[in-house]
């Protein structure tokens, strides 16, 4: 098993390994560029966010402001119509998955990696022939679809946010926050939910982020309601 393999299946892996290495430095390189462009190149903007994450379906958008740091891009999967404020940043160490329409503020960091808590597992190895080492494992992050991330949040390794839940401002997110809840915090806790279970259930089960852009905006008054009648009243 390589060290790439071994940092997918969740183990302990040498974050030193040249393959490894070599992904982080190209991501690194795609984001200088990207990080380099002016407001009036859109288009080369595009292009790079294309190469940065290749095959991938943008939807009507997908917006980062620069500055980005993205440890190691090919980790990262991204649904459709995302926009992320300046700064946004991945700590590589795990993968990361976010769904559709999702809305990240600016100075949030999404960490994946995790070291050992005891020194001597966490420092720099070297072997007898000068070669480094240095260990660590990682946790995946999942964010699902209609999530908005406020301001400076952290979210933290083997978390999972529920589809339509909202995070304030200045969160550190360490544990998974249900559906459609809106929490914050160092450490982040739920607030309450936006809404009844029942409606809840309803929108889960309703999934309209994965609707064509013209049902979305034909149903956008009755989606933005709250009330589960005008809801259940879409019929195209």
């Amino acid at each position: 098993m390589t060290e790439y393999e071994r940092m997918r299946a969740g183990r302990i892996y040498d974050c030193m390994d040249a393959e490894l290495g070599a992904a982080q430095r190209e991501s690194h390189r795609l984001c200088e560029a990207y990080n380099a462009l002016g407001a009036d190149d859109g288009e080369k903007k595009q292009a790079l966010l294309h190469a940065l994450f290749p095959g991938q379906d943008f939807g009507l958008y997908r917006t980062l402001e620069a500055p980005i740091f993205l440890d190691n891009a090919r980790e990262i999967r991204i649904g459709k119509n995302f926009y992320a404020n300046v700064y946004f940043s991945f700590i590589a160490g795990g993968q990361v998955e976010i769904g559709d329409n999702v809305f990240v503020g600016p100075y949030c960091t999404l960490a994946t990696g995790i070291h050992s808590l005891l020194p001597e597992e966490r420092r720099i190895q070297v072997d007898a022939d000068g070669s480094l080492h240095d260990y660590e494992y990682g946790r995946s992050i999942r964010i699902g679809s209609d999530v908005w991330i406020g301001q400076n949040v952290t979210v933290m390794p083997g978390v999972h946010i529920g589809d339509g839940a909202i995070i304030g401002a200045n969160s550190v997110v360490t544990k998974d926050v249900p559906p459609y809840c809106i929490a914050g915090g160092n450490p982040c806790r739920m607030i309450r939910r936006r809404f009844d279970d029942e409606l809840i259930a309803y929108l889960l089960d309703l999934k309209w982020w994965d609707w064509d852009a013209g049902k979305i905006f034909r149903n956008m008054e009755a989606l933005c309601s709250g009330d589960l009648t005008k809801i259940r009243s879409i019929a195209d």
